[in-house]
């Protein structure tokens, strides 16, 4: 990794308060003589890109947009984007824009921020982002965030073509906010700049309202959104394939090489992978999001992948199979899995609308439950069991979630309308029931323990019941082994 110049020079800025760039302690230049600083500056072509098309969802984004303004009429609304992270010393974590604002943008670029202004009719929305490098100023090339560094942005008048909403510079944004009057409303937690310009203007409860008002408006998805989630759930079909093709490879080396082989395929075909793969080999499948993956993979064990490809419009999948590592269950695995299938057909059947959202979790739990009675687990009968959730030692989780953006998507949204609520054609949840037998737990057979199986699809509701979008992978244990010989070859 290069090291950046950054030459302590104060005639040299990198905004308009006239901010010195930042020298590295160390770094092996001086400073720029004023014959360097003036070549910098010329001799390069215009790059700026004309005719762009909007976005894909620039439509749809713009509906949301509106049902917002609708929601908060008269009152200005701030939705930022977020800033870069450290991750140690000048290096950053990979920057994911906030959920709120890529939802209502479309955009994903660090410091954006939407605002919406009130105006007598609605609203009139500006996205706030950094310009061009400036090249004037030497930024382009010499601030750590420069154009030559990490790569070019679009210019302020290419943004507003791809994103349909007029673009102005950020860095302008913090004083308007700050002399700004009327009620205010703003998404935490992303951007502390922005926040302390409004210190004074916001308060806690109109924030909450406005966050849950959105994520409650993820709950129903539009076309675009579908049509995402089908996308990154075919590419983790598919990365899924390539981790059966390398199950040999993964026997000499670790969990990592089945990490690694999925990570490339969400790579290769998406954004990044939507949240950290669980590659649980063995007894590592009784830890629910077991993701160090550094255990060994062994021929007789079974492997507990869940993992998802993000899209690059940050739609995620989440998917998990549990696949015996030789490609055939043994005789208790099979047990096991076999109820776990059972269980989640149940759930399955259950989602369609109008049906309560609890109805696939209950259905699911009443058959793993009714199965641990039958195998003398625990002492039934069926309702006792469910009523003091007795099962729960053996199922722990819950059977599913929202997902969209977020893996676990609109999480701040009601109680009375996310899991106390009705099922919508639109919607999108996993149903993933699971057994897991811990390594230690001596109320159970010695033949059952370190056995972990949990089996995850996502489900569409539709107008007259449901589409699993991952029925591209086999779930069936018999199915399952057919498909992973005919991988193998």
């Amino acid at each position: 990794m290069s090291e950046e110049l950054n030459p302590e020079n104060p005639e040299i800025s990198a905004t308009e308060a006239e901010e010195p760039i930042k020298q590295r302690k160390n770094g092996l230049y001086p400073g720029v003589s004023d014959e360097l600083a003036e070549s910098m500056k010329s001799g390069w072509a215009d790059t700026e890109l004309h005719g762009l098309e909007p976005i894909a969802q620039a439509s749809e984004t713009a509906a949301r947009r509106a049902a917002l303004s609708a929601r908060f009429p008269g009152e200005r609304i701030v939705v930022p984007a977020g800033n870069l992270k450290t991750r140690s010393n000048d290096t950053e974590y990979a920057f994911r824009a906030s959920v709120e604002y890529a939802y209502l943008t479309g955009n994903q670029t660090e410091d954006g921020v939407l605002v919406l202004e009130p105006t007598a009719t609605g609203h009139d929305a500006t996205i706030y982002l950094l310009p061009r490098s400036n090249r004037e100023n030497g930024e382009f090339w010499l601030d750590g965030q420069g154009e030559l560094w990490v790569g070019r942005r679009h210019s302020l008048t290419e943004a507003g073509q791809l994103y349909g909403i007029p673009a102005s510079d950020v860095r302008e944004l913090a004083a308007r906010l700050a002399e700004a009057t009327g009620p205010v409303r703003v998404v935490r937690g992303h951007d502390a700049g922005i926040e302390s310009a409004l210190t004074d203007k916001v308060t806690g409860e109109r924030d909450e309202e406005l966050r849950v008002f959105l994520s409650e408006a993820r709950l129903v998805k539009d076309a675009f959104e579908i049509g995402e989630l089908q996308k990154a759930v075919d590419s983790t079909v598919r990365g899924f394939e390539d981790v059966v093709k390398i199950l040999d490879k993964a026997e000499a080396t670790s969990e990592r090489y089945i990490e690694g082989t999925f990570f490339l395929r969400a790579r290769v075909e998406g954004n990044d992978i939507g949240y950290g793969s669980i590659c649980a080999s063995g007894p590592h499948a009784c830890t629910l999001h077991w993701v160090r993956n550094d255990g060994p993979v062994r021929s007789g064990d079974l492997l507990l992948l869940d993992a998802g490809v993000e899209t690059h419009s940050l739609y995620t999948a989440d998917v998990t199979r549990t696949l015996p590592v030789n490609g055939t269950y043994s005789e208790i695995q099979k047990k096991i899995y076999d109820a776990v299938y059972e269980s989640q057909e149940a759930g399955i059947a259950a989602v369609k609308p109008g049906a309560k959202y609890r109805d696939f979790h209950d259905a699911a739990q009443r058959v793993l439950a009714e199965k641990l009675v039958e195998w003398g687990l625990v002492e039934g009968p069926v309702e006792r069991v469910l009523e003091l959730g007795l099962q729960r030692r053996w199922t722990l989780h819950g059977t599913g979630h929202m997902l969209g953006l977020d893996v676990h998507d609109c999480a701040v949204a009601r109680t009375e309308t996310y899991v106390d609520g009705t099922l919508e054609p639109g919607m999108c949840l996993t149903v993933e029931p699971g057994l897991y037998f811990q390594a230690d737990d001596l109320t159970v057979p010695e033949e059952y323990r370190g056995i972990g199986v949990r089996i995850e699809d996502d489900i569409l509701v539709t107008e007259d019941g449901n589409r699993n979008l991952s029925a591209g992978l086999p779930r069936r244990s018999d199915e399952v082994e057919a498909w992973m010989a005919r991988l193998k070859g």
